[in-house]
């Protein structure tokens, strides 16, 4: 399929310039389409061209239904604001204000009436056959929201260069030269994963939603490769999405550490036998991934740095927590600098602003991004710490929970921990940690066995202001909507 004189590259056009045989496949929870449908029917019942050249936004109940509208829009909608599905309705009308909204696609017919926008479409989750209608393409700004846990989200811009540099890339080293020796490339991607990133049988699924970066870069590979994709459903259950990956033979699954520890914790875990495996949202600490890799001895797992606003940074694939402190300084496509301990990324990766904030700036005079996450060198490897803004106070001294939430996960009896601030008057917070186990002890003597042993690994790799006063052990813990542990202020 060729792009008309008229047109500028899409998603479309790229789609139907890479529909190979076999078929491949969108597949929701009650609905599944074929792509190469997609590419040249409609979702939205013919009325693209009302949505030419305005700023749209998608806010709809189900991602299959964004997934088409993303697909049918992008190069013909000047601006798309990818709603996420747990945005606060208090929030909508400044979204729709800083955002310069001027239409919505909607899979429902809830009322938007006080937000002022003057054309609605439905998205109705189907693709019917559809005549061409010449329409002025352009290049689509994506708005992102971020994932904020209080307040207001912040809204980012990105190109379609920008989302879709590293699936360009292929993910090569960072020098941009592929490595063909069987070792690590210098953003963690091998030569071999390249090729299987990219092959007809590939079978995509991912724990993200697809409206949030995480979900959409799993999104793009999927639609822009040559394979399918598995979307889970609103409020569908994690054993039902698992025994859905399974029965489409899902070869490449993503989601965070969190996602992936619940994914364990489920009777449903072996529904699924990924060739490969990819974290990121949150710090992948050594025991999820020694985890994962017995539970899937025979698939690659990586761990990927990336966010909405420093875009995809590197990955790792040698099986080890933190990254190769020879990627900090080198020269490449993406460059990686560490100041006052924060990691800052600079590439064609990068977001490219804040919407309908002039005055908030992006990156510094150098043109990196702060992604405010603190790492730590430790002989040739540098580890993350935490983030800058969740730091425990105890007495004067920091305290990164995700440090300390490391530390207790390596324990083997231990699926995962949250560790908080309990408050002291005496050296003003104190470090207190939920713990969910494996198993269910066996014995009440066993609770306090696996407490005494939690804490000799916490003494033998931490300062004593970090060791935990209390834990308490549960039976499970708040994720939030974005996948990652549900860290309440």
């Amino acid at each position: 399929m060729n792009t008309p004189p008229n047109r500028m590259a899409s998603i479309r056009d790229r789609l139907g310039s890479a529909l190979t045989s076999p078929e491949r496949f969108l597949w929701g929870a009650t609905a599944r389409v074929c792509l190469g449908h997609v590419s040249s029917g409609t979702s939205l019942g013919g009325r693209v061209g009302e949505l030419a050249g305005r700023s749209v936004l998608i806010v709809t109940r189900d991602q299959f239904a964004a997934a088409l509208a993303l697909i049918e829009l992008d190069g013909i909608a000047r601006r798309l604001i990818v709603c996420t599905p747990d945005l606060p309705s208090e929030h909508l009308p400044a979204v729709v204000a800083k955002a310069g909204v001027d239409a919505i696609v909607s899979d429902d017919d809830r009322g938007h009436d006080g937000l002022g926008v003057p054309l609605r479409v439905l998205c109705n989750g189907t693709v019917t056959p559809a005549e061409e209608t010449p329409v002025t393409s352009c290049r689509t700004e994506w708005v992102l929201l971020t994932s904020g846990t209080t307040g207001a989200p912040k809204m980012l811009v990105h190109t379609f260069a920008s989302l879709t540099a590293a699936i360009n890339s292929g993910q090569e080293g960072r020098d941009g030269q592929e490595r063909r020796d069987g070792q690590q490339g210098r953003d963690g991607q091998e030569g071999p994963e390249r090729q299987k990133l990219q092959g007809a049988d590939v079978v995509w699924g991912t724990f993200y939603d697809i409206r949030r970066y995480g979900g959409l870069q799993i999104f793009l590979r999927a639609v822009l490769g040559r394979g399918s994709f598995v979307l889970s459903g609103a409020g569908e259950a994690l054993g039902e999405y698992l025994v859905r990956l399974g029965a489409h033979g899902a070869t490449h699954v993503s989601g965070t550490p969190s996602h992936w520890r619940r994914a364990l914790m489920s009777p449903e875990a072996g529904a699924i036998a990924p060739s490969y495996i990819r974290l990121s949202g949150e710090i992948a600490d050594q025991g999820i991934l020694n985890a994962l890799r017995s539970f899937y001895p025979q698939a690659t797992i990586a761990h990927a740095f990336a966010s909405t606003e420093a875009g995809v940074g590197f990955e790792v694939h040698d099986g080890l927590e933190g990254f190769p402190a020879s990627m900090v300084g080198a020269p490449g496509d993406v460059q990686i600098n560490v100041a006052d301990g924060s990691l800052r990324i600079r590439s064609a990766r990068n977001a490219v602003r804040y919407a309908g904030e002039e005055h908030s700036t992006l990156t510094d005079a150098e043109g990196f991004v702060d992604t405010g996450d603190i790492v730590e060198r430790r002989g040739d490897r540098y580890y993350f710490l935490g983030r800058r803004n969740g730091i425990i106070n105890v007495g004067g001294l920091k305290v990164y929970p995700e440090e300390v939430e490391a530390a207790i996960n390596r324990h083997p009896a231990v699926r995962m921990s949250m560790v908080r601030s309990r408050r002291s008057p005496i050296t003003g917070s104190l470090v207190s940690a939920d713990v969910v186990l494996k198993a269910e002890p066996s014995a009440s003597g066993t609770i306090a066995d696996f407490t005494r042993e939690i804490l000799q690994i916490c003494h033998d790799s931490l300062a004593p202001h970090k060791i935990p006063a209390t834990i308490r052990f549960v039976p499970a813990l708040e994720i939030a909507e974005a996948g990652k542990l549900a860290r309440h202020a």
